[in-house]
This record gives structure tokens, C-alpha cells and sequence, in this order.
């Protein structure tokens, strides 16, 4: 746990969840000033939003520690900041990680700026993830427990907010979290959590996103044109996806399960194919607003390796990594990569040090059809 939190005031973002609870219960433990603050995010009525049920877990968790709650609202900000980049982007076709703005611009943003009203000389957070101070500079590093290491939704956090930042679990796994947890005797040892996108819950992702963004049905087909089906609209669907599409029992198709391969939004078409496909591989992409949170790493410009990740919870892959034209950045993998989607992260990793990471803009498809497969009306062209 770095910096030191004995006798600092520390301001908490409790959530009402078991990690964060545990965090607090750790940081009172080694002689902190702790202060938990609990944020509200997102607002709505229709019974999905557990909001109203972790504001009151977490008073109870305060009392169990005897420790102050403090609440604020940031669901304006949350929508200006996140929930407005999120429908843009569905809208243009691609699959956002609203979690990555959400720690940028909500926790270690405007939750960072109250804190230090409320006197905080240091924030805490139950992130599965760690810091170091290395030759001078805070460096973020992965959490001990590989299954939970959250460094890549922070990749985007400045080292500045880092520095400033406690992160009680990050030599803990998940298991030890639970049991202290449940021999300390808090409430909310039991607790399930929460999964999937915060301010969705559990509701069905389709019926939230159709609320806010117009539905645009359209064909379903086969690279080489064939249509098979009818979508719901593209914004519904990822690069990779199986379940869903509504396909099957067709004639002369097999049994073997049907991938997204592609969307074309000049057309309104969703490409699909079968089985082991090379059409959802790629061997590098280009990706764009790049965070470097110990700044450029050294070689960028001609090139240097490194490992990355273009999902949450994938092994580290091997890659190079080079500067190209507008401050792009052009990646290439060592082994080919399965379902990349443009609008995620790629996050940059030398061993345990978390670089930083950018947006998912292109991918580049094996086979050399250049930056993505060739698209034309009716199907697609140029792949192989």
C-alpha cells in the first residue's frame, strides 16, 4: 500500500460492495483518518438502479467501523462526462468501456476535487490494483490477484491523481478480501458483485439502449453476400458475438455456431460467419488518444515492444508498438488476436508496470487486406 495513510485523512469511495468495505476497515487498521465518500452515478425509476440499496449498505458499513459518510451526487456529471461519449459511440457502431471514463473523469476527477474539500490528504479506492514510486514518478502496477487486476480500467488515470492514491487490496485476492471480510463480521460480506455496466444493471442491455438511441433494423448476411437473417441494429451487437443473432436451422449451413464478423454501417449490415474463422482475427490495429501515464515510453517513435491487452482479463500478448501520423498508434501483435472492437482499450504493459493505453480505432486484418476487411455493397471483398 502506497503512500503511507498513518495518521492522513483519507477519503474512501465506498460503494457499499465488500471490496470497498474491507479497504476501509484496512485503512483504519494501519491508523489512517479515514472518511468514506459515497457517490451516486446514475438516477432512474425503474427498479433496476441498486443505488438507493448501497448508500444504505454503506451507512451501515460506517457504523460498523465508526467511520463518517459523506455523500454526493454526481449523476449530471456522469452523464455530461461518460453516459454522452458511451451513446456516441454505440451510435457510430462501436463498443465503448464506459468503466475507463468513469475512473478518468468521475473517481479520480471530480470525486478527487471533493475529497480534497473534505480535507482528504489522500484517496482510496477498492481497486484490485497497485502503486509504486520508482526513479521519481509513481508507477501503476497490477494487482497481486491476476483473476481481479483492475490496472486496465486505469490506465487512463494521470500518475498526478496516483500519486495521491491508496489502493488497500492490491497485494489481496479476492478470496482473502472475502474472508476478512466475513471474520471481521461486516454486513456486506455475502454481498454478490455487481457485474456488467454500472448504470445498466441487470436490465437487458437491448431494451436500456433502445431508450436513448433510435433502433435501425437491417440485413444480416455472409461475407459473400448471402442474407441469412435480419438484425435489430448494429449498435446491438460486437465483433465476436454469438448469442443473439437469431440464425440457425438453415439448409446446407451445418451446425456450426455463427460469429459477428464485421459491421457495415454504409450498408446497415451485420456480417456473419461460421465456425473457426479467420475473419475475426487480427494481427495488430490502430488506436488512437493515447494516455502514457509516466509519459511516451522511450523508442516510441521508431518503434519498442512491449505486451498488451485488448480486453479485461486477457493474458498479456506480445507486441510492437510505433507512432504513426496524427499521434496514432500503430500495434502489432506477435500471435493474432481473436474479436478485437474498435471503441475498447488497448492497454500497454511491461511486466508489472501498466503503461498506459489508447482507443480501439481500426484493426488490421490477417492476410494483409490492410487496416480492416475491404468493404463493398453486398457483402465483403478483398479479404485473403
Amino acid at each position: 500500500m502506497m503512500p503511507d495513510p498513518d495518521n492522513r485523512r483519507v477519503i474512501l469511495g465506498l460503494s457499499g460492495g465488500v471490496d470497498s468495505a474491507v479497504a476501509a476497515l484496512l485503512l483504519r487498521e494501519a491508523g489512517a483518518d479515514v472518511h468514506a465518500l459515497h457517490m451516486t452515478n446514475w438516477e432512474d425509476e425503474d427498479g433496476y438502479c441498486s443505488a438507493a440499496e448501497d448508500l444504505q449498505d454503506a451507512r451501515t458499513v460506517c457504523e460498523q467501523l465508526d467511520i463518517p459518510l459523506h455523500h454526493v451526487n454526481f449523476a449530471q456529471q456522469y452523464r455530461d462526462r461518460v453516459f454522452r461519449y458511451f451513446l456516441d459511440e454505440y451510435a457510430a457502431g462501436r463498443t465503448p468501456n464506459p468503466d475507463v471514463l468513469c475512473n478518468r473523469e468521475i473517481k479520480f476527477g471530480v470525486f478527487r476535487e471533493h475529497a480534497k474539500r473534505l480535507g482528504g490528504e489522500l484517496l482510496a479506492t477498492g481497486h484490485y490494483a497497485r502503486t509504486a514510486r520508482i526513479d521519481g514518478q509513481t508507477r501503476l502496477l497490477k494487482g497481486v490477484d491476476r483473476n481481479k487486476d483492475q490496472s486496465y480500467f486505469l490506465h487512463a488515470v494521470s500518475a498526478a491523481a496516483l500519486s495521491e492514491t491508496v489502493f488497500p487490496l492490491g497485494d489481496l485476492t479476492k478470496d482473502e478480501v472475502r474472508r476478512i471480510a466475513r471474520d471481521q463480521g461486516l454486513a456486506v460480506h455475502d454481498k454478490r458483485d455487481s457485474t456488467g455496466i454500472c448504470f445498466i444493471g441487470e436490465r437487458p442491455f437491448r431494451e436500456f439502449l433502445s431508450t436513448y438511441l433510435p433502433a435501425n433494423p437491417g440485413p444480416i448476411r455472409t461475407p459473400d453476400g448471402t442474407e441469412v437473417g435480419r438484425h435489430h441494429g448494429l449498435m446491438y451487437y460486437t465483433l465476436g458475438q454469438r448469442q443473439g443473432l437469431g440464425i440457425g436451422g438453415r439448409r446446407n449451413a451445418g451446425d456450426a455456431p455463427w460469429y459477428v464478423v464485421d459491421k457495415i454501417a454504409a450498408d446497415n449490415a451485420l456480417i456473419v460467419a461460421q465456425g473457426d474463422t479467420d475473419l475475426l482475427l487480427s494481427d495488430g490495429l490502430t488506436a488512437i488518444d493515447a494516455n502514457w501515464i509516466n509519459g511516451p515510453p522511450a523508442g516510441l517513435e521508431d518503434g519498442f515492444r512491449c505486451a498488451a491487452k485488448v480486453r479485461y482479463r486477457q493474458p498479456d500478448q506480445d507486441c510492437a508498438v510505433t507512432l504513426g501520423p496524427c499521434a496514432a498508434l500503430s500495434v502489432g501483435f506477435d500471435d493474432p488476436q481473436r474479436a478485437v472492437a474498435p471503441g475498447q482499450y488497448v492497454v500497454f504493459y511491461d511486466g508489472e508496470h501498466c503503461l498506459g493505453g489508447a482507443v480501439i480505432d481500426q484493426i488490421h486484418r490477417i492476410g494483409g487486406a490492410g487496416s480492416a476487411i475491404m468493404r463493398a455493397p453486398g457483402g465483403l471483398a478483398g479479404h485473403g
